[in-house]
């Protein structure tokens, strides 16, 4: 049976050195049906590895729920990769990072507060050996050990950069971690991956484990710092970072493929291995992208391109070429290159269909939850993504609305009319309010869970008392609302409306567009304001007239031939009910 074996210089592939050149990418950022191409890709760039984080949330969305088949068929997706001729390297977390929502970890593992966050927990760590006990045999029967393609298991991710824990916890903490996998029966080398950092890599790790590190730049005096904590055994860069995920309202990232290129032949040339970081992005589809929150708190895109080699739609980029250039002269290359996508079809779209919220509220609601004290938070009401709406009465002289904590926008309305918006982001914490008594909403959405630092974990919605000029609000009606099969519940409840007219928000609009099975499509937005959409009810994510990304990208498996749905939900307003199909993606302006 082969074996794969970290020796005293190298990896060891059957007892021969190898140097893995890998590339990330996850496929839960990926239409199933595009699995195979971009994987195809993958080789014919010169990678021979490719490498996945396990996403524990989009396994188990809620509590006693497991999903491995569709889009979670984690099997499917390494097979595809063993059938490519390639290995496979695999990143369960639990903690994954990613930008994506939580950092991987389920919200619903946090809501009561039992569970701690990345410890030594006994919440927490019974709910990772269910986990582990889940996922883990789908890549134990997929182990280099037993034929298949995983060459390596990750433990944990970047833990050395995570505050708070001390020393003896943390070893306690990925001990255990290390039973739990073992105890799956994962027996290929298992390694840790922290920055190129002496700090983070002197507490990310144990010394039984192997160490790797992540960086993007300055290769040779990164692998110098990894070797002071790895003295023995091939050196390899985890994450390569070939590029840079994207936040709304900042640039798109990008970085010179010159200057990406000179780094890897740096890498290379030195016989470290290295996993690039990212080969392909893909897309937060849904409302899976995550946030950072340094002080400002900053929603990841739709889009994860990340300035990838190989772009979200699938096309070789400039940095594709370059990248193979420099691994061929390391070990051989395909001489096939993929081909170039055709331009997507470019047509107009209207959507003359129109339903308010206020009018489709009945059909999207959840439980609604009455409290006299403070209001709920969103995790309280079980909703861990997604929007809440809140009520509560106001009298004439309340004057003003200021909440404790709101994450992450409210839009606050008096009687359904317009007052004033909530951010977390630009740290707006009040609103003024006309002078009468009446009906205050406010309509919180949750626009994406910290991924990286101290926050991981924390609940949504209104956190804390909310008050006016006079008195604190403690009556309150809180309402979740069930988004992610909006046009099916909404079917029976549009009505024609002017497709020309401006319109006003909070509403969906609904049209039609003719369209080929399996055609990508690049959907712009351009005169609308914030909010979501669908296709053939299928939920792509988030839209703003922020910067930076102009273009959303739809994959062609969600299309099919003839007549196509786009349902548009409009939180604030547009100029008009259209849209437009493009030929080509815009991320956005690259400088400020």
């Amino acid at each position: 049976m082969p074996t794969f074996e970290i020796g005293e210089q190298d990896f060891l592939l059957d007892e021969r050195p190898v140097q893995l050149v890998s590339g990330a990418l996850h496929y839960f950022r990926v239409h199933p049906d595009q699995w195979a191409d971009r994987i195809r890709k993958a080789r014919l760039m010169g990678l021979n590895t490719i490498e996945t984080y396990v996403a524990w949330n989009f396994h188990a969305p809620d509590p006693g729920t497991f999903h491995l088949d569709g889009r979670h068929d984690l099997g499917r997706f390494l097979d595809l990769v063993a059938a490519e001729g390639m290995h496979a390297i695999v990143r369960p977390g639990p903690y994954i990072c990613a930008e994506w929502d939580n950092g991987g970890l389920p919200a619903w593992l946090f809501a009561d507060g039992a569970a701690g966050v990345r410890r030594h927990d006994p919440g927490f760590l019974a709910a990772i050996g269910t986990y582990y006990a889940q996922i883990l045999p789908v890549v134990a029967e997929r182990q280099v050990t037993r034929g298949g393609p995983v060459l390596m298991v990750q433990v944990e991710n970047e833990y050395g950069a995570y505050p708070g824990v001390p020393a003896e916890e943390r070893a306690r903490y990925l001990r255990e971690l290390v039973d739990l996998t073992r105890a799956q029966g994962i027996d290929v080398p298992l390694f840790t991956s922290d920055q190129a950092d002496d700090e983070h890599l002197s507490r990310g790790g144990l010394p039984e484990l192997h160490k790797t590190a992540n960086f993007g730049s300055r290769s040779l005096e990164r692998l110098a710092v990894l070797r002071r904590h790895q003295p023995t055994g091939p050196l390899m860069c985890m994450e390569f970072w070939d590029g840079w995920f994207d936040s709304w309202g900042l640039i798109h990232h990008t970085t010179a493929p010159e200057t990406t290129a000179q780094d890897l032949d740096d890498l290379l040339g030195a016989g470290a291995s290295a996993n690039l970081y990212m080969f392909h992005g893909g897309t937060n589809l849904g409302l899976t992208n995550g946030a950072n929150d340094k002080g400002t708190y900053l929603p990841i895109t739709t889009s994860y391109d990340y300035d990838a080699p190989l772009s979200e739609h699938g096309a070789p980029t400039p940095k594709y070429h370059a990248l193979k250039a420099v691994i061929g002269k390391h070990a051989p290359v395909p001489d096939e290159d993929p081909t170039e996508p055709a331009p997507a079809p470019e047509l107009e779209v209207t959507l003359p269909d129109r339903v308010t919220l206020a009018d489709a509220e009945h059909l999207l609601a959840g439980t609604t939850t009455r409290t006299s004290g403070l209001p709920p938070t969103a995790d309280a009401l079980r909703q861990w993504t997604g929007f809440v709406l809140y009520r509560t009465q106001v009298e004439a002289d309340d004057a003003v609305v200021v909440v404790d904590e709101v994450r992450d926008r409210a839009l606050v309305a008096l009687d359904g009319e317009p007052v004033g918006v909530l951010d977390r982001t630009s740290h707006t914490a009040s609103v003024p309010l006309p002078r009468r008594a009446g009906t205050l909403t406010l309509l919180v959405e949750d626009r994406g869970r910290v991924n990286y630092g101290s926050r991981i974990g924390e609940p949504k919605g209104l956190v804390g008392p909310v008050r006016t000029a006079r008195r604190e609000l403690t009556a309150w009606d809180a309402t979740p609302l069930r988004l992610a099969d909006a046009p099916t519940r909404l079917a029976a409840a549009f009505a024609p409306a002017p497709a020309a007219a401006p319109l006003a928000g909070p509403s969906f609009h609904r049209g039609e567009f003719t369209a080929h099975a399996g055609t990508d499509h690049l959907l712009r937005l351009d005169g609308w304001t914030r909010g979501l959409v669908w296709v053939n009810g299928e939920l792509l994510g988030r839209y703003s007239a922020q910067t930076p990304t102009r273009t959303l990208y739809v994959p062609g498996p969600y299309l099919r031939d003839g007549a196509n749905e786009l349902v548009v939900l409009e939180l604030h307003g547009a100029a008009a009910a259209r849209a437009r199909f493009v030929a080509t993606p815009d991320l956005g302006p690259t400088e400020a």
